[in-house]
């Protein structure tokens, strides 16, 4: 109110001060009017021309409403996510490294996965073992549709414990999930509920809850020559069991990463993933709980298009 009451009070003494100077300068008058017109206009050209660079700017910001991925041909995207094991003083016990190369773009709109291999090693800095394929994962390909994968034959062919290999399936089909479904409904720098918050039967393996994921359009970058939406997620709380293969570990998730898609074709350029578990175990034949502590970290590339 005091600044209003100000400005108010500065444009009447301004007025006054014009009014005086025509009354009593009239010689003088009609050349600076003429100077005060010519001022005025560009004053205003100027600020027309600021206010439509403003928004200008600001459209340069607006994510496309389109919800169409453009699918031109196939994508090969390497992803390598390692599993970080320690105790509760944060010492490494074990590290376990899983690559593989995901094919989407094919026809059907199918995807597959090849050359999934696990190379594991103890401690910190002890190099990794020789890779292990995972050949039950070689040439595995299927419709691209998330929900299809919690059906409880979707991993038929999938050994009952292999699952950090599920996790690959599920890890891809989140990345395109929260990158490319929704564009529409995220504005810069303003946090996002994606509106999951359910509890998840993951087949052969147990149940999640996403607690809440929150996206959020942080900025525009550049990857593979494309200019991308920079968009973030985060879920954190998220209550996790897992009973497999005679082991029943039950614990929280928390997870975040970023995600590079392209504005001009909505298909992912790049992604990361963070997440940490700590959950109580209870192995096969044991009563004895073990405090468990994972870190998982994850880089999706893309390497031939």
């Amino acid at each position: 109110m005091q600044n209003k009451f100000i400005s108010v009070l500065g444009t009447r003494v301004i007025m006054g001060i014009v009014i005086f100077l025509s009354t009593h300068l009239c010689a003088q008058s009609l050349t600076k009017s003429a100077s005060l017109i010519s001022s005025s206009k560009a004053s205003s050209s100027k600020i027309t021309q600021s206010s439509t660079a403003s928004q200008a700017a600001s459209q340069t910001w607006e994510l496309p409403q389109t919800t169409t991925v453009q699918d031109t041909g196939t994508r090969i995207y390497r992803f390598t996510i390692v599993y970080n094991s320690t105790n509760m003083r944060g010492e490494m016990l074990r590290r376990q490294r899983l690559i593989g190369d995901y094919t989407r773009g094919l026809p059907d709109n199918k995807v597959r996965w090849n050359n999934v291999t696990e190379d594991d090693a103890n401690g910190a800095t002890a190099p990794y073992g020789p890779p292990q394929p995972r050949e039950f994962m070689d040439g595995f390909t299927y419709v691209n549709n998330l929900g299809d994968s919690m059906k409880p034959d979707f991993f038929k062919g999938f050994p009952p414990t292999a699952v950090f290999e599920r996790n690959l399936v599920w890890d891809t089909g989140m990345f395109e999930d929260f990158g490319q479904n929704f564009l529409q409904h995220l504005k810069l720098n303003e946090p996002y509920s994606a509106g999951y918050d359910e509890d998840m039967t993951l087949p052969d393996v147990g149940t999640f809850r996403n607690h809440k994921v929150v996206l959020e359009y942080i900025g525009r970058s550049e990857r593979n020559g494309e200019d991308c939406a920079l968009i973030s997620y985060q879920a954190f709380f998220n209550p996790l069991e897992i009973s497999n293969g005679g082991m029943d570990m039950k614990g929280r998730s928390d997870y975040w990463g970023l995600i590079w898609v392209s504005l001009a074709t909505r298909q992912i350029e790049y992604a990361t993933l963070s997440e940490t578990v700590t959950a109580e175990l209870k192995l096969p034949g044991q009563n004895t709980i073990q405090n468990v502590n994972v870190l998982r970290t994850g880089d999706f590339a893309l390497i031939k298009k």
